[in-house]
């Protein structure tokens, strides 16, 4: 990873997300007073992360997935023969998002296969001290991907809207 995107994922841009004006929320935002941590702090814990992909007749398609985030992106792996592998095979660009609809951070980007052996090697020993499960790096039916985020949404349920924000990673 370059120094400027890393940069980039760990400072994103937060601003206020279009929503309808019958929310009620406030489009004036002081950008220091909001910090990505609030997400990071929900992202690395999360046991599941649910993962929109896109069939090829245009039809959703959502999955659970485990996952791990580690520097500051969000790795997960897949058989390459299952829906969501074949999906992301035709079309990268995913949804994520963590389970709580009270503490919200949706996910959107595009995924790639990480080929990386030394964050391969640390994925993977991340992923079986969460899962208690080793992913195999070498299977050929397999697949880590990485997400390369453009955009997210967070959300506090306790202070909506005022807490809603979309976050821009450039």
């Amino acid at each position: 990873m370059h120094g400027n995107d890393q940069a980039a994922r760990r400072n994103p841009i937060p601003s206020r997300p279009g929503m309808a004006a019958d929310y009620g929320i406030a489009q004036d935002l002081d950008p220091a007073a909001w910090s990505w941590n609030w997400a990071t702090e929900r992202l690395a814990p999360a046991r599941n992360y649910w993962v929109a992909t896109t069939c090829p007749d245009g039809r959703p398609h959502t999955m659970p997935v485990w996952g791990i985030w580690q520097d500051d992106t969000l790795y997960f792996a897949t058989s390459r023969n299952s829906r969501k592998g074949r999906n992301l095979a035709a079309d990268p660009r995913v949804a994520l998002h963590l389970e709580s609809g009270d503490q919200v951070v949706i996910l959107e980007g595009v995924v790639e296969e990480a080929h990386d052996p030394d964050l391969l090697a640390r994925f993977v020993d991340a992923y079986e001290a969460k899962y208690a499960i080793r992913p195999s790096i070498t299977d050929p039916t397999q697949v880590i991907y990485s997400l390369r985020l453009t955009i997210a949404f967070t959300w506090a349920e306790e202070n909506f809207p005022q807490s809603a924000l979309r976050w821009r990673f450039e």
